[in-house]
């Protein structure tokens, strides 16, 4: 019998098997965190769409530590966060099969960018959706349906979901058709979730109202594509030694003779890439609001710090790569997180209370770093390049 030179560890995790494409593009989160009737009723998660990084200076509050009262660099991403609309409400009662969906009541109006959701071909199609439900709305029989469902909710009901979607057309995207999903309402009563739901139909909800700054949240996503990839990259198993005949990117032994099958544990060539991820643990560095009018003028201070001269806006110069212009409210995110731009992230509130020093860090940044994102950025504004450069022949007038 033989056996292997050298001992090693095996290569990969088998906690994330199958490592197959997602069925989802958007996360799901498969848990909410525990109800708790004492706090106001408010959102456990909210969707989000992936900007990209940047780098921040701060000062380490944490006493004990080496760097503590130090300056530190950090990664950071950027979560561009539009208000989201409330469509709906669901009610869940308990079976011992788990939660079934008991009555689900939707608005009055819909919007387009929603009712999309629901069509392949949005142009060629009737567009009937909610054409029905919506006229419950106009008169009092329906009116009284809509209350006595309601009513069913509060006395049958042990979960309630609100159903919000994203708005695509103040995103500017190429892609139309919003991201619908199901958010959990905790806090206060059965009641109190319902009248909450009910009072928040066809109305935005900001990113601040179910997140605030220094906050532990969880990333759900589909992480990025790579396609199909061997063992080397797929499992970062060894490099067979330079000399191996047909290539050397391989596995040496897929197994023993017998069991004369491959067995499940030894790394195969497949997907990479495109799987379902939850990250844990990500804390908000800061919650930026969107561009606003003030005053007749356009307010895009959102990046500033006290250390800052001049105003300026979270955008680097140029925009991001492959994503251009974040002008809606975004929340930056201490280091990497799923996925490529632009993919939609579902963040959630944290499934448990956090009591490490470190999670309850107060964050107080000194710098945001602004400079182009495509090639060696010098400049952290367009007036800082101005003041170096001096006048330059392209904004000459003739």
């Amino acid at each position: 019998m033989s056996h292997r030179k050298f001992e090693a560890p095996r290569h990969g995790s088998k906690g994330f098997l199958p490592k197959c494409r997602s069925k989802r593009h958007r996360g799901k989160p498969k848990a909410f965190p525990k109800d708790d009737p004492s706090k106001p009723v408010h959102l456990t998660a909210f969707l989000g769409y992936k900007a990209g990084m940047t780098h921040i200076v701060r000062e380490v509050d944490r006493p004990g530590s080496k760097v503590n009262k130090k300056e530190i660099v950090e990664g950071c991403t950027i979560i561009e966060t539009p208000p989201m609309v409330a469509i709906g409400v669901v009610g869940y009662i308990e079976t011992p099969r788990g939660l079934r969906a008991l009555k689900t009541v939707w608005a009055e109006h819909i919007g387009e960018e929603a009712k999309r959701r629901f069509y392949k071909n949005w142009s060629q199609s009737k567009k009937k959706a909610f054409t029905k439900s919506c006229t419950k709305w106009a008169d009092d029989l329906g009116k009284k349906e809509i209350e006595k469902e309601l009513t069913k909710m509060k006395k049958y009901c042990t979960t309630i979901r609100i159903v919000v979607h994203t708005q695509m057309k103040i995103l500017r995207r190429r892609q139309k058709k919003a991201h619908i999903m199901e958010v959990q309402l905790n806090g206060g009563s059965i009641a109190d979730k319902v009248e909450f739901a009910r009072n928040h139909f066809e109305k935005e909800v900001p990113v601040g109202a179910v997140f605030a700054q220094d906050e532990m949240i969880d990333i759900i996503g589909v992480t990025k594509g790579h396609g199909y990839k061997g063992v080397t990259s797929r499992w970062n198993t060894k490099k067979l030694p330079r000399k191996t005949h047909k290539g050397l990117r391989k596995v040496a032994c897929i197994g023993a003779w017998h069991p004369s099958r491959i067995q499940f544990t030894v790394p195969r060539a497949g997907q990479k890439g495109y799987h379902h991820r939850t990250e844990v643990n990500k804390k908000i560095y800061r919650m930026g609001a969107g561009f606003a009018m003030k005053d007749g003028k356009l307010v895009k201070n959102n990046a500033a710090t006290e250390y800052d001269l001049a105003d300026k806006s979270i955008n680097p110069m140029g925009g991001f790569p492959h994503y251009g212009e974040v002008k809606q409210d975004f929340i930056l995110l201490k280091g990497c997180c799923i996925g490529p731009k632009k993919r939609v992230l579902t963040l959630r509130k944290s499934l448990f209370i956090h009591t490490k020093k470190r999670a309850l860090e107060k964050i107080n940044l000194k710098f945001i770093d602004t400079s182009s994102k495509f090639g060696h950025g010098r400049f952290q504004t367009p007036q800082d390049k101005a003041a170096f450069m001096g006048p330059l022949k392209k904004d000459r007038k003739e």
